[in-house]
């Protein structure tokens, strides 16, 4: 294999491996903007690969399968939404049970599904004009639609985030809830919404990996992604384009550790890179002195409690 299509082999390999983790990403880059850290996106996301593996092969519709892991997604965010929002419980430990009680329920439900391969995986759309392009033609352009729509799915979010009122009552709402409130912005809706926009996203990005990345199932097909995302999400400072990169990086990581295996290079070594990496992310994240330098709402993983008005 010569330079230049190793090169587009692992630009391919890199868009394929960052893209669940950039719809992880991108959802709770949105959750955690209102406030709300939601360390369940592991559960979401292999609770959407099961089920959108089983729907797809049972109807013989990728699409049916995707959305039916959009709707796990959200529906899985809303328990975790009903107890930190509503309940004031503790974030952290209402998104580890999730992200527990999605390995087990997906375990469980996927025990039909190990060893079928899925016959109709989500294909590839071919953009003829462009793959002449040297190198960048066949890697970029030739990806299937989640891929492509990830990618523009960023920069509109990125744009309603910056450049829209509602993108003002998210960041209000993540900044300064009490105030926001005063204002007569309604927190609990913007939160419940936001969350369960992330648990859709989530799921998404887990069904992208049984249908598409890897079309078939295996128990903990997600290998970790969930928790790579909580790393991503600081790494890009709550911002949907930094998200791009950080996603894109660290899917190149992980593309890398099939490409190096036969160079010699040890394979557990090349395994724990993109976990190592988010652990110097999550480290640098839970600083209170780099929370604030690298501009974290204030607000997050605080649960909002409305004070009783006196006349």
């Amino acid at each position: 294999m010569n330079l230049e299509s190793a090169i587009a082999s692992l630009l391919y390999a890199t868009l394929r491996a960052g893209t669940p983790l950039l719809l992880g990403t991108l959802g709770e880059v949105y959750a955690e903007r209102s406030g709300v850290m939601n360390l369940g996106v592991e559960g979401m996301m292999i609770m959407g690969a099961v089920v959108a593996f089983g729907v797809s092969l049972s109807t013989k519709n990728v699409l049916l399968g995707i959305l039916a892991a959009a709707l796990i997604g959200g529906l899985l965010s809303l328990i975790h939404a009903f107890l930190s929002i509503s309940l004031r419980a503790n974030q952290v430990v209402s998104g580890i049970a999730l992200t527990t009680l999605g390995l087990g329920v997906s375990s469980l439900i996927g025990r039909r599904y190990i060893g079928i391969p899925l016959p109709n995986p989500l294909s590839p759309l071919l953009l003829k004009p462009l793959t002449n392009i040297p190198v960048l033609g066949k890697s970029l352009f030739n990806q299937d639609i989640i891929v492509y729509m990830s990618i523009i799915l960023a920069v509109i979010l990125w744009l309603i985030l910056f450049k829209t009122s509602i993108g003002i009552r998210i960041r209000s709402v993540g900044e300064n809830p009490a105030a926001a409130d005063a204002a007569g912005v309604n927190v609990f809706l913007i939160r419940y919404l936001c969350v369960f926009f992330g648990g859709v996203l989530s799921g998404i990005g887990g069904a992208y990996l049984s249908v598409a990345y890897f079309p078939s199932w295996r128990e903990g097909m997600t290998m970790g992604m969930g928790w790579i995302v909580i790393g991503l999400t600081i790494f890009a400072m709550w911002n949907p384009l930094r998200a791009i990169v950080g996603a894109y990086l660290f899917g190149g990581i992980m593309a890398l550790q099939f490409k190096l295996q036969p160079m010699g290079i040890s394979p557990n070594l090349l395994a724990m890179l993109p976990y190592a990496s988010t652990i110097v992310a999550l480290l640098i994240g839970t600083s209170e002195t780099m929370r604030k330098r690298i501009g974290a709402p204030l607000a997050l993983g605080i649960p909002y409690e409305r004070e009783e008005k006196t006349y």
